[in-house]
């Protein structure tokens, strides 16, 4: 009985003495923003499980550029030149909630971002007509700014 104590007593305080592992906390990146990761070692590959959901792009060898698309969970799978892992991370892209609003109008949903001023956000799930219609909007106003950066005048 007294060396089944001693065993159990034993076992007990080395439970006790290791830390509990604990699941490593997801990279949090919002939707349109970028999140800069810095590794321990120079990556040579780098993987996102599910590109719809975020990018990542090495700026140098041991930093990352994360990148939210849209809202849900993906891995990042980081190799170096050998092909040994460096890290395996999820990252959890997340809708920015400060200063949006939602319009609800009937069965029509309308999305803005109000930082302070009021400006169309796209959100899947907005009226189909306001979706289409801002979008047509924003992407003649990306290219409106691609152009005037590289230095295209439309002529």
């Amino acid at each position: 009985m007294r060396t089944s104590t001693s065993i159990a007593l034993a076992l007990a305080a080395l439970v006790l003495a290791v830390p509990a592992a604990r699941a490593k906390d997801p990279i949090s990146v919002m939707i349109d923003r970028a999140k800069v990761m810095r590794i321990s070692a120079p990556a040579a590959t780098v993987v996102i499980g599910n590109p719809a959901i975020a990018d990542a792009s090495i700026q140098d060898r041991q930093t990352l550029v994360i990148t939210g698309k849209i809202t849900g969970v993906t891995n990042l799978v980081i190799l170096d030149a050998k092909g040994e892992l460096i890290a395996d991370e999820l990252v959890n892209v997340e809708k920015a909630d400060r200063g949006m609003v939602t319009v609800q109008r009937g069965a029509s949903r309308y999305t803005y971002a109000c930082t302070p001023n009021c400006n169309v956000a796209l959100e899947p799930g907005d009226a189909n007509d306001f979706f289409s219609q801002a979008s047509s909007q924003l992407s003649g106003r990306n290219g409106f700014v691609t152009s005037s950066s590289t230095g295209a005048t439309g002529q």
